[in-house]
């Protein structure tokens, strides 16, 4: 089991799929959101989490006052978890959409996000992930000053982010390697 580290819904137990997706640590998500906390206001906040496995950052940023959170998974036992941690914790705003995040982030944004999560299964490559990067751009999906977060392998290459993109932090905690960047459009 994992748990809400904050907010509202702080030390709260939220299920994970049983098999198939790699659930961010605890202590990974404690430490991303405490750096969060210096440049997102939380509060109001729209969220697009991709990748979204249990839907724990999502849940996480909606317990510390975000407005709205879409979660893309494409695996439907996966999203079935999400549905029932949004669920179990009364949280308004979740939509879960079952779906690539390839498929998604190709559409246009129904309204802009402020804070993007990305936390691919690790044998996808780094290239895959910059074109969803890439696609979040063209579609709209990007609030001015929105921040993302992408998970990826430590061991593996670093992103090249687009244009537009300002890297903001670095930082690897074991074999997790946590990229930031905010879109300046």
């Amino acid at each position: 089991m994992t748990r809400i580290i904050g907010g509202r819904h702080g030390g709260r137990r939220i299920s994970v799929p049983a098999k198939g997706t790699r659930p961010t640590t605890d202590r990974v998500r404690e430490s991303l959101f405490n750096v969060l906390a210096a440049r997102v206001d939380f509060e109001g906040a729209r969220v697009l989490d991709l990748y979204a496995g249990s839907g724990a950052l999502g849940l996480e940023a909606l317990s510390r006052g975000a407005a709205s959170a879409l979660f893309v998974e494409a695996d439907r036992r996966a999203a079935a978890v999400i549905s029932r941690n949004i669920a179990e914790l009364g949280v308004d705003g979740a939509v879960v959409r079952c779906g690539t995040a390839f498929g998604v982030a190709a559409t246009t944004a129904p309204r802009p996000v402020d804070l993007v999560f990305a936390d691919p299964p690790y044998d996808v490559p780094a290239a895959d992930v910059e074109v969803v990067v890439g696609q979040l751009v063209s579609g709209g999906w990007l609030a001015e000053g929105a921040v993302a977060v992408i998970e990826r392998p430590a061991s593996g290459p670093a992103l090249v982010w687009p244009d537009g993109w300002t890297v903001l932090r670095e930082r690897r905690y074991g074999d997790t390697r946590l990229e930031m960047a905010e879109w300046a459009g």
